[in-house]
């Protein structure tokens, strides 16, 4: 990675984000596996793409994202079939970087400074009212929710290889809601955000607990 911070050290005042493609190693076969197993391998190139971005952005506080390059004419010619849908834009395009290039024109830009940060425009942690996650996945996302008290919401039906329990996790009460599908995570989203408990539009309702009735004799 020296020479890619060298470059970036160079252009330091010329660029206010970050678009790295590159070659990423893999053993032969892998390329036809990931699309074959229909959602059931973790993405080869994704761990090394998470590293290099993250690396990139912590040093040099600008949004950078990374797009793989296809190795050989093979690979780039090579018709994976009727693949999960969620791996769908991989499938059909033959270099990642234009998606990577849309993406960052809208980026944010990171803010640093102490005192720039409480300006009422720039965009932090209390402005988020929720995170939405595929059940059972646990990263920098979910770990900062549940350390700023943000309410997340994680999804059953979106399937995947991280068999965490979540519910083990030390959440405030009432802040972890789990449910079956999207469909669900939007009603959630919506009762939160009108302020009601989502736990109140279940049905069927829960009997209402009186406590601490007195009787008052009124004296005439």
């Amino acid at each position: 990675m020296e020479p890619l911070f060298a470059e970036l050290d160079r252009r330091r005042n010329e660029y206010d984000a970050v678009a790295i493609t590159s070659l990423i190693g893999v053993p032969s076969g892998y390329h036809f596996e990931y699309f074959d197993r229909m959602g059931d391998m973790v993405n080869p190139w994704g761990g090394v793409e998470a590293m290099l971005t993250h690396a990139v952005s912590a040093l040099y506080d600008v949004p950078s994202a990374h797009a793989p390059m296809l190795e050989s004419r093979e690979i780039a010619n090579a018709d994976p079939g009727v693949v999960d849908p969620r791996m769908a834009a991989e499938a059909v395009s033959l270099a990642m970087i234009q998606c990577i290039l849309k993406g960052l024109q809208r980026s944010p830009r990171l803010v640093t400074d102490p005192e720039a940060r409480r300006h009422h425009s720039v965009f932090n942690a209390s402005d988020v009212s929720c995170l939405v996650i595929p059940d059972g996945c646990v990263g920098l996302p979910t770990l900062a929710a549940l350390e700023q008290g943000i309410s997340t919401i994680a999804v059953r039906e979106n399937r995947n290889l991280m068999s965490n329990d979540l519910t083990e996790l030390p959440w405030a009460p009432g802040q972890l809601h789990i449910v079956e599908n999207y469909w669900e995570a939007a009603g959630v989203m919506a009762a939160l955000r009108a302020g009601v408990d989502p736990t109140t539009v279940r049905r069927p309702l829960a009997g209402a607990q009186v406590t601490g009735l007195r009787e008052q004799t009124a004296s005439i």
